[in-house]
């Protein structure tokens, strides 16, 4: 499937052409193509090991780290690839932050949780700190639950807060794009939905990927679909009609329970 089908009239934040990847030998990602579209919240769904946890990490290089790791083809952000030369992996981890599976605060306060970004990238000495901490923790609805309780520690929140703070870390330091991996897997159903309220308010302002096992939550929060198996792009298109009318037999089985 070409990378511009179906997105005549919507633009993309980010362009995925013929992306190859691999873990030494093996191909764990296979001729990838899609459009990931701009302020909207695109799921990507299949089963254990297929693939798709190893491409939300491509999208902002996390993958680097591992030494084995390579890749082919090109992941477009702005139309300029990530994968080129002389990319500064850092300022691309500041536009594409990244929300983990499981909540992982830092063992200090809400606040210097926030704040740890902003320091760190000297966004404190453009704007005031509090003003940075205080907008983030808006922008999660947080701000109300913990404004009197800042210097608290993290850890003493409750699983969804924690990984709502986390949330406000990624964006305080004002990413373009935001992958999460799993990010409600750990979590209650008050705290999911929760979440996915949150990341639907987000999509206004940031671009959203986001890795779920949960083919509800791909249905209730999202906007566009990818079906990922076996390392490959088995299906793309908006939501609703990729779950109501997928065009593959593969993505019908798989989203009615036959395979999976």
């Amino acid at each position: 499937m070409s990378a511009t089908e179906g997105n005549t009239n919507q633009e993309n934040k980010i362009l995925v052409n013929d992306f190859d990847f691999y873990y030494g030998d093996f191909k764990a990602l296979i001729g990838l193509n899609l459009p990931i579209r701009t302020n909207q919240i695109t799921a990507l769904i299949g089963p254990s090991g297929c693939g798709k946890s190893t491409f939300l990490r491509s999208l902002n290089r996390m993958n680097d780290t591992i030494s084995v790791a390579r890749a082919d083809g090109e992941i477009l952000l702005d139309g300029k690839n990530i994968y080129a030369p002389g990319v500064n992996v850092v300022d691309l981890r500041r536009r594409v932050g990244m929300v983990f599976q499981k909540p992982n605060p830092f063992p200090q306060s809400i606040y210097d949780n926030v704040a740890f970004g902003p320091r760190v990238m000297g966004l404190n000495r453009e704007r005031n700190l509090d003003e940075i901490v205080e907008e983030a923790l808006q922008s999660v609805v947080m701000w109300d639950e913990v404004k009197d309780d800042l210097k608290k520690s993290a850890m003493e929140l409750t699983p969804g807060q924690q990984q709502r703070l986390c949330i406000a870390r990624t964006v305080a330091v004002k990413p373009e794009v935001i992958l999460m991996d799993e990010p409600c897997s750990k979590l209650d159903p008050m705290a999911t939905l929760q979440v996915e309220e949150l990341m639907r308010r987000l999509a206004d302002e940031y671009t959203i990927v986001i890795v779920t096992h949960s083919m509800q939550q791909a249905a209730r929060a999202s906007d566009f679909t990818g079906f990922f198996w076996l390392g490959e792009l088995i299906e793309f298109g908006e939501t609703f009609s990729l779950f109501t009318q997928p065009k593959k037999e593969l993505t019908e089985a798989y989203i009615t329970g036959r395979r999976g």
